[in-house]
């Protein structure tokens, strides 16, 4: 019973969560109306097609690693000797709710012109960089391991997500976002 509440409670932060990220962009949208330009936080017109190329591989890459975990078997899926299921939930609820808060943070910082603030976007973005590389290394590691095609389109979509969350987000992103 406690391995489908595993389950479920995966599944629970995974929707609620992604409706958090979703509302805080349609939220911002809707608040924000021209704010694409701003958002880009003063990232180079010639990196721009790779942050749209790349959100869309790193949403595929998401859908293809929370498959691949939710297919694991919550009873024997271990991770650093710990049950994986709850490994994996903090994960995500580390990535989800950061990156709900990104959006929100961002407008902020740019409506009160605030130093701190924008330190604290780039904390929030630190935050999912660190969880996303903890999701790759959990799925890099879980246990039992068996290698199948599914577990290599979850590490190759965990890797897509990385250069995302990291690379994108955290470093060139955080960057280049002054006021």
């Amino acid at each position: 019973m406690k391995f489908l509440q595993a389950r479920a409670t995966l599944i629970i932060i995974n929707l609620l969560g992604g409706l958090l990220v979703l509302g805080s962009y349609v939220w911002g949208f809707l608040v924000y109306p021209n704010a694409g330009e701003i958002l880009w936080g003063g990232v180079p017109l010639s990196l721009r097609p790779i942050y749209t190329v790349s959100m869309f591989l790193a949403a595929g890459g998401y859908f293809a690693f929370i498959f691949f975990i939710l297919k694991l078997d919550p009873g024997m899926a271990r991770i650093l000797n710990r049950p994986g299921l709850n490994v994996f939930a903090i994960l995500f609820a580390v990535i989800l709710v950061p990156s709900a808060l990104w959006l929100p943070l961002t407008t902020l910082a740019i409506d009160h012109a605030s130093q701190l603030l924008v330190w604290l976007v780039r904390l929030d973005l630190a935050l999912v960089a660190l969880a996303s590389l903890g999701l790759l290394f959990a799925i890099i590691n879980v246990r039992p391991f068996r290698t199948t095609w599914l577990h290599r389109l979850a590490v190759t979509g965990g890797i897509l997500f990385c250069f995302q969350t990291v690379i994108l987000d955290a470093i060139i992103w955080a960057y280049h976002f002054h006021l």
